[in-house]
């Protein structure tokens, strides 16, 4: 049962923070990863390609069913197939081998950390990676409900370990007071996920976790607990946490310690991207697109997006996108240009072949 304590004195009050995303979770719960309901729905969900209507059926659609049509491929466009890079199948080898080693441990289980810059596809590895582990657990336990193999929070920004502890249980659906105690959210949600065997707790956006300040050491405290507690492997993402000086000090050295770290960075100029782009291109449902368009401006698309992954797809998505608002049905070197990208990526220098 949680306790009605409240914040301690001085410490901002996440219930009151974040009470415009519990608000907009009561009504789109289910596109959110870091509620349970969201993160099962993302789990089971398959982007299916939908099909592409002959020319003569199309042209005699009516206003109203070409819109209709129009917006289902909008909408598979918007969340266009995962690509499997090489870092996303280390990330998942790693991570289920760890899952195994960890087993049966009691205590000082290790961990994975992943970093690297802005859009290079930390964060899909690490939900992809939860991704395999839910699939797992529903194949090896078919119809057992209560079950929670996989959860997945972000450390909000500027949090305290109140903040944190409350991520966790509004994933799980815990309510949580104003003046709840943070033991008590804490014990609450120690029990919730030992019960429901989780074997997996995948923690976002560790960037904004500073050891060099009172609050990120308490939240590393925290997660240190969190780990010491919850039998399950940990596996962080964040920006660049090695410059933010995640491993400095003595918490430092120990996550240095019990993390392995995998570096995500922008792709060079090889056949892999080459390879990242001809996927893409497959997956497009767009009536006039001549395939190999997109294979052939792989160069193009390296110099425009610097090898990272993430401006890669939302440059080809926001292309399609396009293609069927003008109803032109396909991408152009020109299309292409007209899509604005990242900073990060207009900036970055591109690799060459390694």
């Amino acid at each position: 049962m949680v306790t009605a304590i409240g914040p301690g004195p001085g410490e901002p009050d996440p219930d009151r923070q974040h009470s415009w995303r519990r608000a907009l979770d009561r009504e789109e719960g289910h596109r959110y990863l870091t509620t349970l309901e969201g993160w099962r729905e993302f789990a089971v969900r398959e982007a299916d390609p939908p099909e592409l209507l002959p020319d003569h059926i199309l042209g005699d659609l009516e206003p109203d069913e070409r819109l209709d049509y129009d917006d289902g491929r909008i909408d598979y466009h918007t969340r266009l197939t995962v690509v499997e890079t090489s870092v996303l199948r280390t990330v998942v080898h790693t991570g289920r081998r760890l899952t195994l080693l960890n087993r049966h441990a009691v205590s000082a289980r290790r961990g994975l950390i992943l970093s690297g810059p802005a859009g290079t596809g930390k964060t899909t590895a690490l939900t992809q990676f939860g991704k395999t582990i839910e699939a797992i657990d529903r194949r090896r336990h078919p119809g057992i409900d209560g079950r929670i193999p996989v959860v997945y929070v972000t450390v909000p920004p500027a949090a305290t370990s109140r903040m944190l502890a409350v991520e966790f249980a509004r994933f799980l659906g815990l309510p949580v007071t104003t003046r709840a105690n943070i033991t008590d959210v804490i014990e609450a949600v120690c029990g919730v996920l030992i019960d429901a065997r989780v074997s997996v707790v995948c923690v976002d956006e560790l960037h904004n976790l500073s050891l060099a300040t009172r609050n990120g050491a308490e939240v590393s405290d925290t997660l240190k607990y969190f780990s010491e507690r919850i039998p399950a492997t940990f596996v962080y993402a964040g920006i660049d946490l090695e410059d933010n000086g995640l491993f400095n000090g003595i918490r430092g050295r120990q996550i240095a310690g019990r993390f392995g770290v995998i570096e995500t960075t922008a792709f060079p100029r090889t056949e892999e991207w080459t390879g990242l782009v001809t996927i893409l291109e497959q997956a497009l449902r767009l009536h006039h697109h001549r395939p190999g368009t997109l294979k052939r401006l792989a160069h193009y698309l390296h110099d425009r997006t610097g090898g990272m992954i993430g401006s890669l797809s939302h440059l080809v998505r926001g292309a399609a996108i396009d293609a069927i608002l003008n109803r032109t049905e396909k991408i152009t070197k020109q299309s292409l240009q007209n899509v604005k990208l990242d900073r990060a990526a207009q900036t970055r220098k591109a690799r060459p072949a390694s």
